[in-house]
């Protein structure tokens, strides 16, 4: 049994790509279970113009709901379960089920905390080269090229989710090309590393 399981009979809601849904649209729901695609939690930042992502989950993820200033986007299409308080507290009755959402739960908050030591790196380009090596863990597909990230990953989006400016992420990814650890195909990225040192490095 999976997370997947537990979504049968619960409220499912498909995304376009670019779609976001704020908190005040979801004023009781405690968990999301994204069924397929691939969503960010984006937060605006207080007196800046500026957002920063706080989370990525793909398909069999269990995230919270956007609260306050954030928003659920989907960068491709995706489907999400959402399970309100009422579904959550039958939920939690069963030992099973209870057993799937906290492993669900800690697994997000594993990826919160290894995005925040991403952060503390000084050097941008060692930043941005963290979150490619954790994007392909979590959401990549084995090419012959490396591996591929078949989502819309632009300059912007890589700048929300390392704490970087645009151009500094730019800077970043030209050095990475130029070493030979990535490569560009239009708006997605090719990671060339052994995919058995990603199982390696994530566990």
């Amino acid at each position: 049994m999976n997370l997947a399981d537990l979504a049968d009979a619960l409220p499912t809601l498909a995304l376009e790509a670019g779609a976001g849904i704020h908190a005040a649209q979801w004023p009781d729901v405690a968990f999301v279970i994204v069924a397929e695609g691939l969503v960010v939690l984006r937060s605006a930042i207080p007196g800046s113009a500026r957002r920063t992502i706080t989370c990525h989950a793909g398909g069999g993820s269990l995230v919270l709901p956007p609260e306050h200033d954030e928003s659920l986007v989907a960068l491709t299409h995706a489907r999400i379960v959402v399970i309100s308080s009422v579904d959550r507290d039958r939920l939690l009755e069963s030992p099973t089920a209870a057993r799937l959402l906290i492993d669900g739960l800690a697994e997000t908050l594993r990826q919160k905390q290894a995005a925040l030591a991403s952060m503390s790196r000084l050097h941008h380009v060692d930043r941005v080269r963290e979150k490619l090596i954790e994007l392909a863990r979590e959401h990549g597909r084995v090419g012959r090229d490396g591996i591929r990230l078949d989502f819309p990953l632009t300059h912007d989006l890589l700048g929300e989710m390392t704490g970087s400016a645009r151009e500094t992420v730019t800077r970043a990814l030209d050095e990475l090309q130029r070493e030979g650890f990535v490569q560009r195909r239009g708006r997605t990225y090719s990671v060339h590393i052994p995919p058995e040192e990603l199982v390696l490095n994530g566990r």
